[in-house]
C-alpha cells in the first residue's frame, strides 16, 4: 500500500472487464474500490451476446488467438467458483460453437483463413468444416439455405446478465466497495498515491486500473497511457421463449438458457449513436430465419443497440504506466471470453506478479510505430 491511501486499488469501470479484474483483486486480499459511472454510460455489457468465443479470433495476430484460447480453457473452473461463492448459475454451456454460412464462397474463404491461423498459433487449434448434413446432425432445425458451417469445440456461451450479477455479488462478498453513479474525472498522482475525483468525492489508492471502456480514451493520458478506442455499434433482437431447438451457440443466433433467442451480428461505425435501425434489425431477422426457419414466426419482444470498444486493430490493450507506476489500462471488446483471464492472470499481474507471456503483444505502443 502506497502512503496512507484508502484503498490498495481503485478500478474505474464497473462493466464486465472492470468487475472481473476487481473480483480477482479482492479475492486476492486487496482493498478495492470500483467507481462505476452508472446507467448513463455507454455500456458494452448492455449489448453483450454472451459468447465464450475463440473461433476466428486472432486471424493475422496469433498472440490474440492464444490469449482467447487460454481464456476459454479457464472458463469451467471460473464459472464453478462463481457458482460456489454466490449461488448464481451463469448458465455456461461449452460444448462447442458453430459459424453458419449461407454462401459457399464465404465459407471456403473463412476456412482457409482458419487453416492459416492454425498453422501460426503454435498449439492445437481444432476446428472442423461441416457440410449441410454435418450441420444438421448438430442442429436439426437448420434451413435449406445453409451451405455449411465451421465447428470449434472450444466455444460456448453464458448469460451475460447473470455473469455481471455474480461478479458484483462475489466482489462485495469479499469486501469490495462499489460506488455507482461515480463519474471519475480528475486523476492526480503524487508520492506513489493516486487521487481520483468523482463528483464531490475524492478517493486515494496505491494502484489504479482504467477499465472504463470508451472512457479510457480520455482517462488514459492522465496517467501517461494511451487508449485509442472508438465505438462500434451492434444491434440485438430477442425473441419470446421458444422450445429448445439450438444447443450450440452460433456467431449470429443463440438460444439462451431461459429459452429466448438472441439474434445479432451488426457492426456499424455510427459514432456514439447506440440506438437501433429498422434496416439492420430487418436484415438480421431475415438472415436468422434463413438459418433457422423456426424463427420465422417467432415474436420479437426486445431490440436494442450498444457500443463495442474497438482499438484500431481490434485487439486488446493491456499496459502499465511508466510515468505513473501503479496505473494500468485494460481495454478489450471480449469481456465475456476473457473474463476468467482478467480475474486470474491479469489481476495477479496488477497485484505485482509477473506479466503473462502474451502481454507484450497488447501494448498500445504498437499504434505509435
Amino acid at each position: 500500500m502506497a502512503g496512507n491511501s484508502e484503498y490498495d486499488t481503485i478500478v474505474i469501470g464497473g462493466g464486465m472487464v472492470g468487475m472481473s479484474i476487481a473480483y480477482g483483486l479482492v479475492r486476492g486480499g486487496e482493498r478495492v474500490l470500483v467507481l462505476d459511472q452508472g446507467d448513463d454510460a455507454f455500456r458494452a455489457a448492455r449489448g453483450n451476446f454472451g459468447l465464450v468465443w475463440v473461433q476466428g479470433k486472432g486471424i493475422a495476430y496469433p498472440a490474440y488467438a492464444r490469449w482467447s484460447m487460454a481464456g476459454a480453457k479457464a472458463w469451467p473452473s471460473f464459472a464453478a467458483n462463481l457458482h460456489q461463492q454466490t449461488g448464481i448459475d451463469v448458465q455456461l454451456s461449452q460444448i462447442g460453437g458453430l459459424d453458419i454460412y449461407l454462401d459457399a464462397d464465404q465459407l471456403a474463404a473463412r476456412a482457409e483463413k482458419l487453416r492459416t491461423l492454425a498453422d501460426g498459433v503454435g498449439e492445437p487449434y481444432p476446428f472442423k468444416v461441416l457440410d449441410p448434413a454435418g450441420v444438421r446432425e448438430l442442429c436439426p432445425e437448420i434451413g435449406p439455405d445453409v451451405v455449411g458451417a465451421i465447428f470449434t469445440p472450444m466455444d460456448g456461451h453464458v448469460s451475460p446478465l447473470r455473469l455481471l450479477r455474480a461478479l458484483v455479488q462475489a466482489f462485495t462478498q469479499f469486501g469490495g466497495e462499489l460506488r455507482s453513479g461515480a463519474d471519475a474525472g480528475a486523476i492526480a498522482f503524487r508520492d506513489g498515491v493516486f487521487t481520483v475525483t468523482a463528483g464531490d468525492e475524492r478517493y486515494t489508492s496505491g494502484k489504479l486500473v482504467l477499465a472504463a471502456g470508451l472512457g479510457n480514451r480520455a482517462l488514459a493520458p492522465l496517467v501517461g497511457l494511451s487508449a485509442p478506442v472508438v465505438p462500434n455499434r451492434g444491434q440485438i433482437l430477442v425473441t419470446e421463449r421458444l422450445r429448445p431447438f439450438l444447443a450450440y451457440p452460433t456467431g449470429h443466433v443463440r438460444q439462451t438458457g431461459d429459452g429466448g433467442v438472441q439474434i445479432g451480428d451488426s457492426k456499424e461505425d455510427v459514432g456514439f449513436d447506440d440506438g437501433t435501425s429498422h434496416e439492420q434489425l430487418s436484415r438480421m431477422a431475415r438472415q436468422a430465419a434463413r438459418m433457422f426457419p423456426v424463427l420465422a414466426g417467432a415474436n420479437i419482444i426486445r431490440t436494442w443497440g450498444a457500443l463495442r470498444i474497438m482499438t484500431p486493430d481490434g485487439f486488446p490493450i493491456y499496459q502499465a504506466s511508466t510515468d505513473c507506476p501503479g496505473a494500468f489500462v485494460v481495454t478489450c471488446h471480449s469481456g465475456v471470453t476473457l473474463a476468467a483471464r482478467h480475474a486470474g492472470v491479469i489481476a495477479d499481474w496488477i497485484r505485482g506478479g509477473p506479466p503473462p507471456d502474451e502481454l507484450g503483444a497488447f501494448s498500445a505502443e504498437r499504434f505509435h510505430v
